[in-house]
């Protein structure tokens, strides 16, 4: 195990680890034509096969705080839905000494899409944690990577507070039950063939102590009015959590289905103990989001002014709403604001070439700067696909992406995007 370095040296190594290996040309080409890839910024492939790497969701920290070390997941195997058998191991990349790749432990709840909640904890430079199955229910481990000191508390997590003292979470058996891929295979949902429990929904948890609250139930949430549909037939369930930038409140998306359809989804907030909870956005459509500031989130939804597109809401039940990117941002992705705010980075699903494209966009000037376009090829499908889910470093000059576009698999890809964000 490499020795503790101070921030500062640590950040100076990376710096002139990452310069020196682009002087020396060793940044793998994109499957572009060379007339393709000029003014993209370069891209290095940082895990091998033949085992399979990738990261999965976009909100999470996959950095650590000096940009050195990269968190990532490693499977065996590809295209089918996990077993309650299937172990993953879960490691990271140290980008300071030849991307090697360091274990740190294993996982038997994870998904294709969303994997362990393998993340950095905040505020610690140190700590990282993710989500397993011990006996007859789902855990998280939070383990420092130095030391390698490990404990474990008894409930999963999601998303963590800024000051990284506590998690929020939904119930992964209901999950896995309404949207296989997003929830985690091995234990079944008790509330089954209940469709609005009372004992089920988002759990708060203390990371320090591991007690669990249940803060917001299925059945509280089903209740409130939703003047578009009649949900009384309605199965409910909760997914995609995200605390606000300052830790005061947390967002979350309420979805149904009917035995017919698909169904619908809402926004929420909440205050971090599931008071104050607020309708952000009722329209039953929206998608990918991300907090700009503690009052404002980002997300892809539909209004009747403008149809799908991206829009800043505002964090209140009837609260403001203004589109975002409308020329430049046309399509649905995974959005996150790079520190100071000034950008955004996202991505796109697959286009009719079966290519994702990742790329910046600059607010203020409502310009599109393209970091790559990534070849997805046909068997990367549905539930086992391979979104790219651009993460970006604390520093704000490297993206990570999960791409199989180099015929290895799925494997993590580091792009230098200090030469556009300066």
């Amino acid at each position: 195990m490499p020795d503790h370095r101070s921030a500062l040296s640590r950040r100076r190594f990376l710096s002139l680890s990452l310069s020196a290996t682009a002087a020396a040309g060793l940044w793998p080409r994109l499957s572009l034509a060379a007339e393709d890839r000029q003014g993209l910024p370069p891209v290095r492939q940082i895990t091998r096969g033949p085992k399979h790497h990738w990261f999965a969701y976009y909100d999470k920290l996959e950095f650590d705080p000096t940009c050195r070390y990269v968190l990532g997941m490693e499977v065996d195997f590809e295209h089918r839905s996990p077993t309650p058998d299937d172990v993953i191991k879960v490691g990271m990349v140290d980008l300071a000494e030849g991307d090697n790749w360091i274990e740190l432990g294993q996982s038997r709840a994870w998904c294709w899409q969303q994997g362990c909640m393998l993340q950095w904890r905040p505020g610690s430079g140190s700590e990282v944690l993710w989500n397993d199955r011990q006996g007859d229910r789902f855990v998280c481990h939070i383990l420092d990577v130095f030391t390698r000191q490990k404990r474990t508390i008894p409930h999963p997590v999601y998303t963590v507070s800024p000051d990284g003292r506590w998690a929020v979470s939904p119930d992964f058996r209901r999950v896995n039950e309404m949207r296989p891929g997003y929830g985690y295979v091995g234990l079944p949902d008790p509330n089954r063939d209940v469709l609005a429990p009372a004992d089920s929904g988002i759990f708060r948890i203390d990371l320090d102590t591991g007690e669990e609250q249940l803060v917001v139930s299925l059945a509280d949430i089903a209740r409130l009015p939703y003047e578009r549909e009649n949900l009384a037939k309605a199965k409910h369930y909760f997914n995609h959590l995200l605390t606000s930038p300052d830790g005061t409140r947390f967002e979350f998306l309420h979805r149904w289905g009917f035995p017919e359809w698909k169904g619908g989804t809402r926004m929420l907030t909440a205050g971090k103990d599931g008071s104050d909870i607020r309708v952000v956005d009722p329209s039953g459509r929206t998608s990918h989001f991300i907090w700009r500031d503690p009052h404002h989130i980002l997300a892809w939804s539909w209004h009747e002014s403008h149809q799908s597109g991206f829009y800043l809401f505002e964090d209140k039940t009837g609260g403001a709403v203004e589109i975002v990117g409308k020329d430049s941002m046309p399509q649905n992705g995974h959005c996150t604001y790079l520190p100071g705010n000034a950008w955004i980075l996202n991505d796109t699903y697959p286009d009719k070439n079966r290519n994702q494209n990742v790329y910046l966009y600059h607010v203020a000037n409502r310009r599109r700067v393209p970091l790559g376009s990534f070849h997805l090829p046909q068997e990367y499908r549905g539930e086992w696909r391979c979104d790219s889910h651009p993460r970006y470093s604390p520093d704000g000059r490297s993206v990570v992406i999960d791409s199989p576009h180099t015929g290895e698999g799925r494997q993590l890809h580091l792009i230098d995007i200090s030469g556009i964000v300066g």
